[in-house]
Parts: structure tokens; C-alpha cells; sequence
């Protein structure tokens, strides 16, 4: 299995250059059953890096455009009466696919975002009373331009904290950007890609493999400290919640079984808390993105490892 996600991480990364790291948070974020933001200016890539992702794991994909004038019925569908049958039937919406792109989420009305919240906290719509269960796996992955641009909806804290990660995958490097002038069309690599790298079914596999990885006393006293440390330092206006402590253990022990460790160091802690935490974490004092973000980052030095 190791040498299939070392497959995969090198043909992501062939496909978008000089953003290793990113694109490992991204696979650690599908092993860990969560849902993946990336939030970054337009043409970095953002769009290009879910398709990659779908294509070399061979899951059925859909992608919505999010605009100011999609409605909830758009996404996850709608019952229609059908003449020559003389009964109403369901129509399944994108939704129902493994994986969702909702690109540019943040240019829909909150309406329309929220269609995505049942579904992305319990995996199942409910549509006129029925409750429709949705595939196994299922992922969203959503872009969104800054909220300084026009045509903006800032995402509720109710539907931030739904991703389980936020990511931003910034401008190239001199020599990627070199690579990417002088190379071939990434919409073209993508459609030469004929075979995944990591099947649906070997997914599942680290799925289930990642909550077994262990976590010792240790461990778990270091992330309650880190836990703790964002209620009480005073930063910010509300510290991380339960669920954003679940949320970083599960995503620890899929980074530590991606590196094929069968224990937990607090150094993944470390490596996942700014992309689970920092989107939870609302500065009391407005600031700069760049700012946020090392404020956030500050909380791991003011923690001292067991």
C-alpha cells in the first residue's frame, strides 16, 4: 500500500507542481473522512488539484459552479412529475457523487450553502421527507476566492467547521512556474490519466486503517493542552471545540499512516494544526490572512511538548 500512495503523491504532484506539501494535506484530509477547502486568488490551481485528485482515485466526479443564482434543488435535486408515468419521481442532483468540486462556494447566496451542510456532516440529503443516504465514499472539496473580491457570501462558522481542513495553494515557485510555462497543459495531463494510482476500494482500506494508529496518553495530553491553550490564551474569540479536537487526532493519525507509523508523535500534531485549526480560530483582532495564520501557528511554540 505505501508504495501506492508514494505513486500517487508523485503523479499529483506531476500534475501540480512545486506544492508537495499541499497536496499531501489533501490525501491525508480524503483518508480522514473529511471535507477539503482551498481558498486561494483565481488560476493557482485550486480546480486543477480536485480533478487530479479524482481522476487518480478513480472516483466518479461532479463539479458546481456556485453562483448567486443557484438554488439548494440545483445541487441535490428535486422531485418531478412525469406525464407518461403518471407518478413523481426523484432526480438526483451532483450531490450524489463521490466527489463533489463546489467551486468558488463563496459566490452563492447562504441559501444555496447550505444545501451542502447536511450533506457534508451526515452524508445523506433529505428531500420532502425521505432521507437519501449518498455513496460511499463521498468527499467535497470547495474553492473560494478571498472575501475581499466582489461577488462574495462569507461561509457561516456552521459550514467552516464542516471542512476539515482549509487550504491555500499560493503562487508557484520560480523553477515550478518555469516547469508550468514551458509544459504541457494541465487540462491535458488530466485527460491522459487512464488509471488511478490509489483505487476507491485500497481508499477505504486506509480509511479504516487510520483511527487504528495509536495515540498514547501522551499524545492525547499534548493535544488537550493545545485544545486548552486556544480557550484560555485570550487571541481569540472562541477557542477550538470538541469536535476540532477530533478532528486533529483523526487527521494525525492519517498523516503518521501515510509515513507507515503505526503511532501518533506529536510532531503530526504539529504538521495538520494550522490547516484543521486555522479556519475554526477567529482572531479577536482583525488582521491580514498572514497574519491569522502565524498567530495560529504561534499557539504550537506556546505549547510545550509533553
Amino acid at each position: 500500500m505505501q508504495q501506492d500512495i508514494r505513486h500517487f503523491l508523485a503523479a499529483t504532484n506531476e500534475i501540480i507542481l512545486g506544492k508537495a506539501h499541499q497536496v499531501r494535506l489533501a490525501l491525508v484530509c480524503l483518508i480522514a473522512r473529511g471535507h477539503l477547502l482551498i481558498e486561494d486568488l483565481p488560476g493557482v490551481g485550486k480546480t486543477t488539484l480536485a480533478q487530479a485528485l479524482a481522476r487518480l482515485l478513480g472516483l466518479d466526479f461532479q463539479r458546481i459552479q456556485f453562483t448567486s443564482d443557484l438554488l439548494p434543488a440545483d445541487i441535490i435535486g428535486a422531485t418531478v412529475y412525469e406525464k407518461d408515468s403518471g407518478r413523481f419521481r426523484f432526480h438526483p442532483g451532483p450531490v450524489f457523487t463521490s466527489l463533489v468540486l463546489a467551486d468558488e462556494v463563496n459566490r452563492a447566496t447562504p441559501k444555496a450553502q447550505s444545501a451542502l451542510l447536511e450533506a457534508m456532516a451526515e452524508r445523506q440529503v433529505s428531500v420532502e421527507g425521505e432521507t437519501r443516504a449518498l455513496p460511499d465514499p463521498f468527499f467535497v472539496i470547495a474553492t473560494q476566492n478571498p472575501d475581499s473580491q466582489l461577488g462574495t457570501f462569507p461561509l457561516p462558522e456552521s459550514q467552516l467547521d464542516r471542512f476539515l481542513m482549509r487550504l491555500s495553494l499560493g503562487y508557484p515557485g520560480h523553477d515550478a512556474e518555469r516547469a508550468l510555462l514551458r509544459g504541457t497543459e494541465r487540462r491535458d495531463l488530466l485527460h491522459r490519466i487512464d488509471t488511478p494510482a490509489l483505487s476507491p476500494e485500497q481508499l477505504r482500506e486506509l480509511q479504516t486503517a487510520a483511527p487504528r494508529v495509536h495515540a498514547s496518553d501522551a499524545l492525547l495530553d499534548y493535544l488537550q493542552a493545545l485544545l486548552r491553550h486556544t480557550r484560555e490564551c485570550g487571541r481569540f474569540r472562541h477557542g477550538l471545540s470538541p469536535r476540532a479536537g477530533l478532528a486533529l487526532l483523526r487527521t494525525a493519525q492519517a498523516w503518521a499512516l501515510v509515513d507507515d507509523r503505526g503511532a501518533v508523535l506529536p510532531e503530526d500534531i504539529q504538521a495538520v494544526f494550522v490547516p484543521v485549526a486555522g479556519h475554526r480560530l477567529e482572531p479577536r483582532e482583525e488582521g491580514g490572512g498572514q497574519a491569522h495564520e502565524d498567530l495560529v501557528r504561534d499557539s504550537l511554540e506556546q505549547v510545550t511538548i509533553p
